[in-house]
């Protein structure tokens, strides 16, 4: 099972990408594994040298009952110091994002793939949306005229 963030590639240009494991609470692996998770609007702050992620809606357990959790609840992130320092500095200093792109299973733990993301003006995104009809076209071996 692996959950997308579609937006993430077209509003930010996506300049590298890093592997974390994610704290979850009871309930909310077994709805992700059942893909009821919204990365959409989700992004990612560090505080105190800690990483986590906001936004991220993991709708409740239909079978939890006293035990489910908060859904829009503020997840932490695992990374090393080091890792951490790195993005710390360039989001200060070049003005980068932290969005999580997906979330899928590596032997049965949850990842979450973020993106260190710079954001695109309205004409990249425009430029991304033609790239892609092309490539789209010459796929289908149609030519444009």
């Amino acid at each position: 099972m692996e959950i997308l963030n579609r937006k993430a590639r077209y509003d930010y240009f996506v300049e590298e990408e890093i592997e974390a494991g994610i704290v979850l609470t009871g309930t909310e692996i077994k709805s992700i594994r059942m893909g009821k998770v919204n990365l959409k609007d989700s992004y990612a702050i560090i505080r105190n040298e800690e990483i986590f992620l906001l936004n991220t809606h993991i709708s409740s357990y239909e079978k939890g009952n006293i035990f489910n959790h908060e859904e829009d609840r503020t997840r932490k992130l695992l990374l090393h110091k080091s890792q951490i320092k790195k993005l710390q500095n360039k989001i200060t200093l070049e003005g980068y994002t932290l969005i999580p792109l997906k979330i899928y299973f590596v032997n049965g733990k949850a990842k979450v793939l973020v993106g260190l993301c710079k954001g695109k003006k309205n004409y990249d995104k425009r430029q991304t949306i033609k790239e892609r009809d092309i490539k789209r076209e010459i796929a289908k071996g149609y030519k444009s005229y």
